[in-house]
């Protein structure tokens, strides 16, 4: 099974990022042509985050089905500010934020089991288990700490980028990650 992981910001030439945040902007206004486009363009995108913060691919896809229903009216609040992408990010962690308050909600006690081929040697086995554990210790952190440490180090964003799009100060999100650093040394 493949997973789409190139949910980084897109290093897009200029011209790229002004006709997508044109392309947005005519779908704010209304343009249903181009908010078709703009949600083909962009789903792999959304689908890719979605997953790094859920982790599992069945959560990440209702997610991104909710980001596309959600962005017909959330549209309408991108003002080019901000770098589209940018913007996009916030839509797709709230709608993740939401999505998780909901399943806890339901599922309480719900824990994701690490998935073991058993045709793997040992020691890919406990590799496997192991990344399995730091990234459900990292998902049972503090929300601000998650996200922090999810845009830096699953994203690979710069601390400057991760605190564009959680709308705080780069010194923020290096205390957040710090601070989960400590977290995480006494879960794992």
């Amino acid at each position: 099974m493949t997973i789409a992981t190139g949910s980084t910001i897109p290093a897009d030439p200029p011209n790229a990022a002004g006709a997508r945040a044109a392309l947005a902007l005519r779908a704010r206004a209304g343009d249903g042509r181009a908010f078709a486009q703009l949600v083909e363009a962009e789903y792999g995108f959304i689908f890719a985050t979605a997953f790094k913060w859920c982790g599992s691919r069945a959560d990440a896809e209702d997610t991104a089905q909710e980001v596309c229903l959600k962005l017909a009216e959330a549209i309408r609040s991108f003002d080019g500010r901000s770098s589209f992408s940018t913007w996009l990010y916030r839509v797709t962690l709230n709608a993740v934020r939401d999505q998780q308050r909901i399943r806890a909600r339901a599922v309480r006690n719900a824990r994701a089991l690490a998935e073991v081929v058993a045709g793997d040697e040992p020691a890919e086995q406990e590799a496997v288990v192991a990344l399995a554990d730091l990234w459900r210790a990292v998902r049972s952190l503090p929300e601000k700490q998650r996200d922090a440490v999810l845009l830096v180090y699953a994203e690979g964003l710069s601390h400057a980028d991760a605190a564009a799009i959680l709308e705080c100060r780069e010194v923020t999100v290096s205390w957040h990650v710090h601070e989960a650093r400590k977290t995480l040394r006494g879960l794992l």
